[in-house]
């Protein structure tokens, strides 16, 4: 079917009149209705008829017009579905993030990026640093926002470092090494509330040790949430090795203490990563722009 002659008869039938059509289109009238007559003939279809002095539908042209007018519409649909996809205005965005970023950064993040989108459909899985990774080799996320210092990267991920965070000691307020100076080893003896196996953080302090020689961690109590833990602590079991992103409050308010182990200085990163040589969508593309433009860093 020829869709140009199709989109001349509609003109017509929509404005009534081939001259103007013609003024529309900045076409001559002979040409209009010459590529109407080759369309008539094309469909072996009668679609406009003399009426007086100008042109009218025929029964056929009438039927004709209003299916011209849904094809049209969904043209338009079409040509603002692609168009909204291309800008991000639309579309979807599956996020895997570590235990950190999901509940600590991603819905500050999120909520300021769904005030200028919110056509986008996002969603958030939260699992280990292994799993983060996992899905998105899998092709189960678009992107993954990582918390940690991973050993080694895929050579199938790309990772951008979007700032960095410390790891601090912490325990109550009336334990004895609050606020105190001690060594790596006298800290270890101490025992540990943490996350189940698998948190990064915890990998990291196993990490630790092993780089200044020092006693592995004793982990007598664990839990698989971060808040758990840090209550715990809170309530004067035990000490915590944690993002400052997630004590920082805390520490300030006087319910948790600092405890400062000398010559270690561990460093937490965060990073997000991406399928190497993958584009991203222009959602999600926009949405890392948001999370460059809009870091939360450690004071």
């Amino acid at each position: 079917m020829n869709l140009h002659a199709l989109r001349l008869f509609h003109l017509i039938a929509s404005t009534g009149s081939v001259t103007r059509a013609s003024e529309q289109l900045s076409i001559s009238q002979p040409a209009i209705t010459s590529q109407v007559k080759k369309f008539e003939k094309e469909l072996s279809l009668q679609l406009l008829r003399p009426e007086g002095r100008g042109i009218a539908l025929t029964e056929a042209g009438e039927q004709l017009s209003v299916l011209a007018s849904r094809l049209f519409a969904v043209e338009t649909q079409i040509e603002q579905f692609a168009h909204d996809y291309r800008e991000g205005a639309i579309g979807r965005i599956r996020v895997a993030a570590t235990y950190l970023p999901a509940h600590f950064l991603l819905p500050a993040w999120i909520a300021k990026y769904k005030q200028s989108y919110e056509g986008v459909e996002m969603t958030i899985h939260t699992t280990d640093s292994g799993g983060a990774l996992h899905r998105l080799q899998q092709m189960e996320a678009d992107i993954a926002i990582y918390g940690g210092i991973p050993e080694e990267y895929p050579d199938t991920i790309a990772t951008e470092q979007l700032f960095e965070d410390e790891l601090w000691f912490v325990v109550a307020p009336g334990h004895r090494y609050a606020e105190q100076h001690i060594t790596l080893t006298e800290m270890m003896r101490e025992p540990f509330v943490m996350r189940e196996t698998g948190s990064s953080t915890r990998e990291r302090l196993f990490a630790l040790c092993r780089t200044h020689n020092a006693p592995s961690p004793r982990i007598t109590l664990q839990f698989n949430g971060l808040h758990e833990a840090i209550t715990a602590v809170l309530a004067g079991y035990g000490a915590n090795f944690v993002s400052s992103l997630v004590v920082r409050d805390k520490v300030e308010r006087g319910e948790l203490c600092r405890v400062y182990v000398d010559s270690v200085q561990p460093i937490n990163s965060i990073a997000v990563c991406t399928r190497q040589n993958e584009p991203l969508s222009a959602a999600a593309s926009r949405f890392v722009d948001l999370i460059r433009s809009h870091p939360i860093r450690s004071q």
